[in-house]
C-alpha cells in the first residue's frame, strides 16, 4: 500500500528533476555560472543569519511554592517559553502537611543585545503574579535569571556570570564565521550585479541584431 501511494510522488519528482535539468541545459554558460554564484551567496547569507540570529541564551532557574501553576516568559513582548509548574508537598513530622515546593531549569535562546524579560505565574485558583526586568546579553554568552515564585509574591534577579569566559571557543568561531559568511556573500552579490549590468546590454543588442537576420532569411524562403 505504501509503495503504491508513493509511486506517483516519485514519478512526479522524477519528471520535475528532468524538466529542471533540461531547463538548465538550455541556459547559456554565463547564465548557469551566475545562477551558481547566486546559490552560493544565498547559502552564505543563510549561514550568517543562522549564526547571528539567537546567538545568546537565557538560563531560567525557578523555585516555586505551588502544587500546580502555569509559567510564561516573554522577551520584548514575544512569548519565548511557556510550561507547567509542578510541586510536591512534604509533611512535617510525617503528619502535618507542609507547603508545596518545586524547581524548574530551562534554557531559552535569545539574540544578543538589551531585552525586557517578563515572567508570569498563574496559580490553580486563577491568581496571577508577574514581574519584569531588563538585561543585556553579550553575543555567544549565557545569563542566568533566578526567579522565586510564591503564593505571596514573585521576584526576579540576575545571577553573576563570567561572560568573558563563555565567549571563547565555539562562540568565538561562530561570531567570526558569521562575519566571514556575510562578507563573502556580499562580495559575490556585488560581483554578480556588476557582471549583469555589464553583460546584459550586450546580450540584448545581440538578440536585437539576430532578429532581423532571422526575419530576412524567412522572407527569402
Amino acid at each position: 500500500m505504501d509503495g503504491e501511494s508513493t509511486a506517483p510522488t516519485r514519478a512526479q519528482a522524477s519528471r520535475r528533476y528532468d524538466q529542471s535539468r533540461a531547463w538548465l541545459a538550455r541556459l547559456p554558460a554565463q547564465a548557469r555560472i551566475i545562477l551558481g554564484f547566486f546559490l552560493v551567496a544565498a547559502v552564505l547569507m543563510a549561514l550568517h543569519t543562522a549564526s547571528t540570529g539567537k546567538d545568546s541564551s537565557l538560563h531560567l532557574t525557578l523555585q516555586h511554592g505551588f502544587r500546580s501553576a502555569d509559567l510564561s516568559l516573554w522577551v520584548d513582548g514575544d512569548l519565548a517559553y511557556s510550561g507547567k509548574l509542578r510541586g510536591s508537598t512534604k509533611k512535617k513530622f510525617g503528619l502535618i502537611p507542609g507547603s508545596a515546593y518545586g524547581r524548574l531549569s530551562e534554557i531559552v535562546p535569545v539574540s544578543s543585545g538589551t531585552h525586557r524579560i517578563r515572567v508570569q505565574v498563574k496559580a490553580e485558583d486563577g491568581s496571577t503574579q508577574q514581574d519584569s526586568l531588563t538585561g543585556n546579553f553579550v553575543p555567544n554568552s549565557e545569563r542566568e535569571l533566578s526567579v522565586s515564585a510564591r503564593p505571596n509574591g514573585l521576584s526576579l534577579a540576575w545571577q553573576a556570570t563570567n561572560a568573558s569566559g563563555q565567549q571563547s571557543g565555539s562562540g568565538w568561531f561562530a561570531r567570526y564565521a558569521g562575519a566571514l559568511c556575510l562578507t563573502i556573500g556580499g562580495s559575490i552579490i556585488t560581483a554578480i550585479t556588476g557582471f549583469a549590468l555589464r553583460e546584459l546590454p550586450a546580450h540584448l543588442r545581440a538578440r536585437e541584431n539576430a532578429e532581423p537576420k532571422v526575419q530576412s532569411t524567412a522572407a527569402g524562403h
